[in-house]
């Protein structure tokens, strides 16, 4: 129970589409969604494949309370060998589709080779249809989600699929679903557009069944209401995920113009508060929140663009209301690039939505060609003639239009900031990790942050652990390994159970353990959750290592390691990795060479080959 015990495998290259039983002993061993579709992968390829060629597995994964009655069941996960890292990858997303996806009878999607020519997954219950996209090839997210509904006349068809951008392999392309929902890093949607696959649109009429359905209500009402009383998800729920601006501003832990500097004059221009203020002529840029499926939090925001605007004075298809500014998106357009006009961010944040890109990675990559230019290493001649000076919204917005169309420089920024800066010689400008773009937390300021990007396996990820707490109350560096370790852990289990990080908020490992020891057959213990999550965490590492990466690719860009930071309570300091990391490897169970023991792999069932 919790599974729907059933995988549908489609391999492109042969036309076909066939389900097949899930592997129950894999399903007790790595749980759902990320874990269990991280041991498909190793399974069913080489980790030394090419990321962008047809041998590479594309995999769509729920977990096993993934649409139950559990808060937040409506995510589900994109695995694969991401372009932009040469490493796993796992890109989570929320939103209707993964529930729409388990409710069609399939707790995993595998996708082989690639099409000759381009086409999406019609998939309705058991009948599976693969069926030409040559009429959608070269149009946009939202025109390809409405085409789809239109044409199979059923409005409550859910869709995920890829614009321009993951046809032509910008390599931090995502997968967006319900319009603007993403799993949205490492260049998913690349290996979608490699593979000649413009969407999957499904439809679901069967239900979840759960092992024991008394003790799993008892156990929903009460984590319903632990949610409900917890003050994180009322700041959520009030504010989104924007509210970190303020926290990082005041702490000085808010990457600013490509991470030379870690606070923004501009921040106050671009908080909750910025977002909700009534102008003059009365608009307002929030709207209201919005949730996903299952959710009791409501994070997400819905927003809308002053007609007034630049960006779309005579523009009107973009007089509608779409997904506004989240924590990340703010970052990535705001600070980072010097940015502080409000509006030239949420219609950035559009772009990526409708063309496909993840924000984080465009935006970094973005601020690193800023820094480029004002340094005189790219000019005008390079950029179609756009001032890439910080600051510059309209280079904002009309980069990102160009990126996501694939036309003249935005194909360089496409590349993203690892490629980009080393094919113009100066590969330390690139904030980036295994080559994927920092999140909005500069690793100066916050030390457990730095041995979380630096060892994180799919790339420079902040939701990969969860050490707030301690790197806000300590930035000596010290002791940051194992609240790294252990969080770690955790999250690779919560991304695996189909329920959101966001419950964190206000659940521990017993929440989640009370749901699926209900939900799904057998004895689930909070150790065995514990050892699931470890894992996970040590099978990434062996597909990494199979990839190509070694104890070398766990570092970060000389400016975090060199550079003090500027001000903020961490002035002065740069990120300890050389202290943190050896403890880390320690704990993990690892050698000096950052490869896990023989003993990590026994304990963990790891050491078997192939099946």
């Amino acid at each position: 129970m919790g599974w729907q015990r059933k995988i549908l495998r489609v391999d492109l290259s042969a036309g076909t589409a066939v389900a097949e039983p899930l592997n129950m002993e894999w399903a007790n061993a790595y749980l759902g969604e990320r874990g269990l579709a991280s041991k498909y992968l190793w399974e069913n390829m080489d980790p030394a494949a090419d990321a962008m060629g047809p041998d590479n597995v594309l995999i769509f994964a729920t977990g096993p309370l993934t649409g139950t009655m559990s808060s937040t069941s409506g995510r589900y996960a994109v695995v694969t060998k991401g372009p932009l890292t040469n490493a796993i990858a796992c890109s989570n997303s929320g939103g209707k589709f993964g529930a729409e996806l388990k409710y069609a009878g399939y707790d995993l999607l595998l996708i082989h080779g690639r099409a000759p020519t381009p086409v999406y997954l019609h998939i309705v219950d058991d009948r599976v249809e693969i069926r030409s996209a040559q009429a959608l090839w070269g149009q946009t997210v939202w025109d390809t989600e409405g085409w789809l509904k239109s044409h199979h006349q059923d409005t409550r068809l859910k869709v995920a699929s890829i614009g321009v951008a993951g046809e032509r392999g910008v390599y931090y392309a995502c997968v967006v679903n319900d319009l603007h929902r993403a799993a949205g890093r490492s260049g998913v949607g690349a290996v979608m557009g490699s593979k000649n696959l413009k969407a999957i649109a499904v439809r679901g009429n069967l239900g979840v069944q759960v092992d024991q359905p008394e003790r799993f209500m008892a156990a929903v009402r009460d984590t319903h209401k632990m949610l409900a009383e917890s003050a994180g998800r009322k700041e959520l729920t009030e504010c989104g995920t924007d509210a970190m601006i303020d926290s990082m501003q005041a702490f000085g832990g808010l990457p600013t113009r490509n991470f030379q500097e870690v606070q923004f004059e501009g921040a106050d221009k671009l908080n909750p508060e910025a977002m909700t203020e009534v102008r003059p002529n009365g608009h307002r840029n929030l709207l209201t929140n919005k949730a996903c499926f299952g959710c009791t939090i409501a994070c997400g925001r819905i927003a809308h663009i002053d007609k007034t605007h630049f960006t779309i004075v005579n523009r009107p298809q973009y007089w509608h209301a779409s997904g506004g500014l989240e924590y990340e998106t703010a970052f990535a357009f705001g600070p980072v690039v010097g940015v502080d006009d409000i509006d030239a961010l949420t219609f950035a944040g559009y772009l990526m939505n409708e063309h496909g890109m993840d924000p984080i990675s465009f935006g970094v990559t973005l601020a690193a060609a800023m820094e480029l230019y004002e340094l005189g290493v790219i000019t005008d001649a390079d950029t179609d003639g756009v001032a890439l000076n910080f600051g510059n919204a309209e280079a904002l917005t009309v980069m990102a239009e160009k990126t996501g169309k694939y036309e003249g420089f935005g194909q360089i920024l496409g590349l993203g900031s690892k490629r980009m800066c080393e094919r113009y010689g100066r590969p330390e400008l690139s904030m980036s990790v295994k080559g994927q773009e920092f999140a909005g937390y500069d690793s100066r300021a916050l030390q457990g942050m730095g041995l979380g990007y630096a060892t994180s396996n799919r790339g420079a990820c902040h939701l990969r652990h969860d050490a707030f707490a301690e790197d806000m109350e300590d930035q000596s560096g010290a002791g940051k390994a194992k609240p790294i370790k252990v969080s770690q852990d955790k999250t690779a289990m919560i991304d695996s159970t189909g329920l959101c990080l966001f419950t964190s908020a206000a659940w521990d490992v017993p929440e989640f353990q009370r749901q699926i020891d209900a939900a799904c057959e057998g004895d689930w213990p909070e150790s065995r959750l514990w050892e699931i999550g470890e894992r996970i965490w040590n099978l990434e590492r062996r597909f990494n290592l199979a990839a190509g990466l070694t104890a070398a690719d766990d570092t970060l860009p000389p400016r975090m390691l060199e550079d003090p930071a500027p001000s903020g309570t961490a002035e002065g300091k740069v990120c300890q990795l050389d202290r943190m990391l050896p403890e880390y490897y320690e704990l993990r169970g690892w050698t000096r060479d950052g490869l896990p023991s023989h003993e990590t792999l026994q304990r963990l069932g790891l050491e078997e080959s192939k099946a």
